[in-house]
C-alpha cells in the first residue's frame, strides 16, 4: 500500500498518512464531573487503524506495525465493504462465549501462515469501530470536533451494512451509564475512555482520558529476581493455590520502595528454598512475560502480598501489578485462584453493547 491513504481524482486530495499514531489516553483515577464528555467502552483487544483505499487494506497497531498478515479476514471484510476509501479507529477483539478473549486475539500473532487461515476461521476478529479519520467525500476529519466525527462514523457505519465482523461501539454522555460501565469492567471490558466533545483528533497525543477498574489479590512469594546489575531485589514472583494445592506462579511486582530493598532483599534471602513454585514456574516459557531473564531465588512460601491488577489473562495478571501492602495476618494456603475467577466472571456481550444514551 502506498504511504497515504489518499482518495481517488474527483473526491477530497486530504490524506491521512499511514504512519499517523492513535490518539492516546492517560489514566485517571475517576471519570470526569463537569460535562463536556463522551463516554466510550475500553474494549479488552488490540488497538488499531483501519485504512482502506481501493482494493488496498491496512491494519496498523498502536505501534506501527502492520497487522494485516494475523487478521486476513478481518481485512477481507474491510475490502468487501461498499465504500472504497477510509480511516477508521478501532480494537480488535476476539468474541468467545460470554465475554471477548484476550488470549484467543494474542494467538493471533503467529508465525506460521496456516495457523493464522486456522485460527482465523475458528476465532474470528470482530473490528469495534469508535472514530472516523478520513472518509471519500469529506476527506482527513482530524481537524474535526469529536462530535462531527462520531456522526460521519455514524454515517459510514450504515452504510457498510450489518456485519457480526465489523460492529460501532455505543457510546454515552451520561456519566452514571459510564459508571456501570466501570463496574462491569472486566472479561469484555478494560474500561471506560472519557473523550472530550469539542476536541479534534490528536495523532499520537494523551488527549483522552482513562479509567480502569482495578482489583486487589492476596498471593503468596514464591520467589523473587535481582534487579539488573543489581544484588538487590528487583521482583517479587507471585503465586496462586489452585484445588490440588499446587502454587503456580501468576505474575510479579516491582513495586517496591527504593528506601525498602536492603533490608528486604535480607528478608528474603534467609527464605530461599526450592522449589518455590510446585506448579507452573516463572522457568517456564509465557508470552505474557515481561521479565526476559530466566534466573530467579525460590522462597518457602510463608510471605503473602496483597497486589493490585487489572486484567487476568490465562491465570496469570497480564501486566505487573501494585504491591499494596504485606499480609503478616493471612495463611499462604488461603491465596487461591478463586479470588480471581470472582472478579473475572464473564460478561455478557449483549448488555454492554446497548443501545448508546
Amino acid at each position: 500500500m502506498a504511504g497515504t491513504a489518499s482518495v481517488k481524482s474527483g473526491y477530497s486530495t486530504a490524506t491521512v498518512p499511514l504512519t499517523t499514531a492513535p490518539m492516546e489516553a492517560r489514566s485517571v483515577e475517576r471519570l470526569p464531573d463537569e460535562g463536556g464528555w463522551q463516554f466510550e467502552p475500553k474494549w479488552d483487544g488490540f488497538r488499531c487503524l483501519a485504512f482502506r483505499r481501493g482494493e488496498r487494506v491496512e491494519l496498523r497497531a498502536k505501534s506501527g506495525k502492520s497487522l494485516s498478515r494475523y487478521f486476513p479476514e478481518v481485512v477481507r471484510l474491510l475490502r468487501e465493504l461498499p465504500v472504497e476509501s477510509f480511516v477508521i479507529d478501532g480494537e480488535l477483539v476476539v468474541p468467545l462465549g460470554a465475554s471477548l478473549s484476550f488470549d484467543a486475539l494474542q494467538q493471533r500473532l503467529h508465525p506460521a501462515a496456516s495457523r493464522i487461515r486456522k485460527l482465523a476461521v475458528e476465532t474470528p476478529a470482530t473490528f469495534m469501530a469508535f472514530d472516523c479519520l478520513m472518509t471519500a467525500d469529506r476527506g482527513s476529519l482530524l481537524g474535526t470536533a469529536l462530535t462531527g466525527r462520531r456522526a460521519v462514523l455514524e454515517a459510514l457505519m450504515e452504510s457498510f451494512g450489518d456485519s457480526e465482523q465489523l460492529r460501532l461501539s455505543p457510546y454515552t454522555r451520561d456519566r452514571k451509564t459510564a459508571e456501570r460501565w466501570l463496574s462491569a469492567a472486566g472479561g469484555a471490558l478494560d474500561g471506560v475512555i472519557a473523550k472530550p466533545l469539542d476536541g479534534a483528533y490528536l495523532p499520537g497525543e494523551r488527549a483522552m482520558l482513562k479509567v480502569k477498574k482495578r482489583r486487589t489479590a492476596d498471593c503468596v512469594v514464591g520467589g523473587f529476581r535481582y534487579g539488573t546489575d543489581s544484588n538487590l531485589v528487583g521482583s517479587l514472583l507471585l503465586g496462586l493455590y489452585d484445588s490440588q494445592g499446587k502454587l503456580h506462579h501468576v505474575g510479579f511486582t516491582s513495586s517496591i520502595a527504593r528506601a525498602q530493598r536492603a533490608e528486604l532483599t535480607e528478608r528474603l534471602k534467609e527464605r530461599i528454598e526450592p522449589p518455590g513454585f510446585t506448579g507452573k514456574s516463572p522457568g517456564a516459557p509465557s508470552r505474557w512475560s515481561n521479565e526476559r531473564s530466566s534466573a530467579w531465588e525460590p522462597l518457602r512460601p510463608d510471605l503473602v502480598v496483597e497486589v493490585c491488577y487489572d486484567q487476568v489473562t490465562a491465570d496469570r495478571f497480564r501486566h505487573g501489578t501494585k504491591l499494596l501492602r504485606w499480609r503478616p495476618d493471612k495463611k499462604p494456603e488461603q491465596c487461591t485462584f478463586e479470588q480471581l475467577q470472582r472478579e473475572a466472571r464473564p460478561r455478557q456481550l449483549a448488555a454492554l453493547l446497548s443501545k448508546s444514551s
